[in-house]
């Protein structure tokens, strides 16, 4: 499988109701997870200087990089443009919040985490579906050519 394949993929045999699952799918939580990058720019003034700073990168920086993940990756994942690239920020994220930042909590404060986590790998692997720009794209690269 190319690279190119791999970010741009056709689904001809997919079926209808596949790819509308799986657009509801990227709107649904790539919605939900903008909310929590949208709350936390609001108020970034107070949060970024509090943030969590599991890497020692400093916590404006991390901040930043999780609102990156929450704002532009959820735009990214809604409309399906470069979605498997732009999944793997949020994936990044989630497993910094389940396994670092909220490692040693119970389960139940970990579990919306874990929840982003399975989805947004989910979406790695199946890519965006026909209903994207990405279908658009792969379907235009290789109309010409072979599959």
């Amino acid at each position: 499988m190319t690279l190119k394949r791999f970010l741009f993929p056709t689904y001809a045999d997919s079926s209808a109701a596949y790819s509308v699952l799986l657009l509801a799918l990227r709107v649904l939580f790539g919605v939900l997870f903008l909310s929590h990058g949208y709350d936390k720019l609001m108020a970034h003034a107070t949060m970024a200087p509090l943030f969590a700073d599991p890497f020692g990168m400093g916590s404006t920086i991390s901040f930043w990089m999780v609102v990156f993940a929450e704002v532009v990756c959820s735009f990214a994942v809604i409309l399906g443009i470069l979605q498997r690239l732009a999944v793997i920020p949020m994936i990044v994220a989630m497993c910094v919040a389940f396994f670092v930042v909220h490692g040693g909590d119970p389960f139940a404060l970990r579990e919306p985490s874990f929840i982003y986590l399975m989805v947004f790998l989910l979406l790695l692997f199946t890519g965006p579906g026909r209903l994207s720009f990405d279908a658009v794209i792969g379907n235009e690269i290789f109309s010409d050519r072979d599959a």
